[in-house]
């Protein structure tokens, strides 16, 4: 491992450490209890850690993924965080778990959001791992500084919330700040110094509606950063 650590980028050597401590924390609770529950993130920033960790060893079919956020799309369209985790997580070990979207064929998320949240309730709550990513906006999964729903979903207690936000071109569903509290373990997934700087700024304040990731900062959350 040294040898292979050896070559690769600081960003690769992160995603095969935080790989190796998601895939021991599935483990764990499944020595315990008969299904686990992985929730990620979209964009560019886990690739990495979703190739790393689809190559881990364990019983895969006992594992239910799902998203903390979707953009309202297809589930095959190029910017859907569905398509990212099939193509690049759903893979080698991994393409036995059960992936469980957060898209139905409603033409707007707001008329399907309640079926999303029924599917979502029966897996295996409290997850064994959220992990979470970081904008430059400070906004983690869909919760945009800017969007009108931003109150809603920081203090509901539904599992899901239909979005709107100004910034953003497409309408989106998320999981509300409560389910995605209700976890065992918390990740951010960071990479730059620019969001090492937000992040910064986000720990030296608390208003929640400036920077959302601040709803995270109260609870034991391990993060994952390279430059």
């Amino acid at each position: 491992m040294s040898a292979q650590g050896s070559e690769l980028s600081p960003r690769e050597q992160l995603a095969h450490q935080l790989a190796e401590s998601v895939a021991a924390a599935l483990r764990e609770d499944l020595t315990v209890q008969q299904r686990a529950l992985l929730v990620v993130s979209g964009g560019s920033t886990p690739v990495p850690f979703f190739h790393a960790l689809s190559r881990q060893s364990l019983e895969w079919q006992r594992v239910d993924v799902t998203l903390a956020d979707e953009r309202w799309v297809a589930a095959d369209a190029d910017d859907a965080n569905a398509r990212l985790v099939r193509e690049h997580l759903l893979v080698n070990h991994a393409q036995s778990a059960n992936f469980v979207s957060l898209t139905t064929d409603h033409a707007t998320p707001e008329q399907g959001a309640e079926e999303v949240a029924e599917r979502l309730a029966g897996l295996s709550w409290p997850a064994s791992v959220v992990i979470l990513g970081m904008g430059g906006d400070g906004h983690t999964a869909s919760l945009f500084p800017d969007s009108r729903e931003l109150d809603l979903a920081l203090s509901t207690d539904a599992l899901t919330v239909a979005v709107r936000t100004p910034s953003q071109p497409q309408a989106r569903i998320t999981l509300s700040a409560e389910r995605l509290h209700h976890a065992r373990r918390h990740v951010l997934h960071l990479t730059g110094d620019d969001k090492r700087s937000v992040l910064a700024s986000a720990m030296a304040g608390d208003d929640v509606r400036e920077l959302p990731i601040r709803a995270f900062l109260s609870c034991p959350l391990a993060v994952y950063w390279a430059p």
